[in-house]
Formats: C-alpha cells, sequence, structure tokens
C-alpha cells in the first residue's frame, strides 16, 4: 500500500470523510439495517500498547449492552484477561456496561448518525509498563 493511503487510515474517520458523506453513510446503512446501529470504535490518538482493529465500522443491536460490545472488541483486540481496555464515548465520557447500544446511541450519537467510541488501555500508577522501582 501507498505511503499516502496507509497515513490516511491512521486519521479519525471524521477527518477521513466529509459530512455529508457521512451522512449518506449512515443513511444507507440505516435503511438497509433499521435495527442495527452504526458505531465507529477508534483507537485512542495517544495510546501506546493496544493494536489497531482490523476496522473500524460495526453494525450493532440496539440490545446489545456496552459490556457485551467491550467483550466483543476484547476478542476482536485479542487481549490477556489481565490488560485493560477502556470505552470512551463521543471522547469524552464512560458509559454503564449495563446500559444499551440504543441508550448511548440515542444519547450520544453525533449529528452525522454515527456513534463514536474511542479505546484505550490505562497506565497504572502513571507509570510506563515494565517501569522499575526508583528505590
Amino acid at each position: 500500500m501507498p505511503p499516502f493511503e496507509k497515513s490516511q487510515e491512521l486519521k479519525p474517520f471524521k477527518l477521513r470523510k466529509c459530512l455529508a458523506t457521512r451522512k449518506h453513510e449512515v443513511c444507507s446503512i440505516r435503511s438497509k439495517f433499521p435495527n442495527k446501529l452504526p458505531v465507529i470504535v477508534e483507537r485512542y490518538i495517544r495510546e501506546k500498547h493496544l493494536p489497531l482493529l482490523d476496522k473500524t465500522k460495526f453494525l450493532v443491536p440496539f440490545e446489545l449492552t456496552m459490556g457485551q460490545f467491550l467483550a466483543l472488541l476484547r476478542s476482536k483486540i485479542d487481549l490477556d484477561a489481565t490488560q485493560a481496555l477502556y470505552l470512551l464515548v463521543s471522547d469524552r465520557s464512560m458509559s454503564c456496561m449495563a446500559a444499551s447500544m440504543g441508550e448511548v446511541y440515542s444519547q450520544y450519537r453525533d449529528p452525522d448518525g454515527f456513534l463514536y467510541m474511542t479505546y484505550a488501555s490505562q497506565d497504572m500508577f502513571g507509570g510506563e509498563m515494565g517501569a522499575t522501582s526508583p528505590c
């Protein structure tokens, strides 16, 4: 793949496509799959430890819970049971894991019609993984 196309993949979805294209895409998806929600999941820009997902667009059922969706993402990223994975909704908040995707979508969807989520890990106590003690 040429370097330009690879760098395009690293850009956030909103920067890769204009608003009109995103709105048209949502309309098309919702007409074909009326009982599914269009969700965009991207890695946090400063994330150091988690790999990129092989795709960013997901169609999820209304009744799927956030906990079930998180479990699905964990399996796609292929994490160890000890690795933490956090989901931020609309780049600003964590949602209740018992909430349905329909509830989260109705509360946080973007004006273009997609629900945007960001995943990240967390360094414990502010240190790097594998850091040694100063004592």
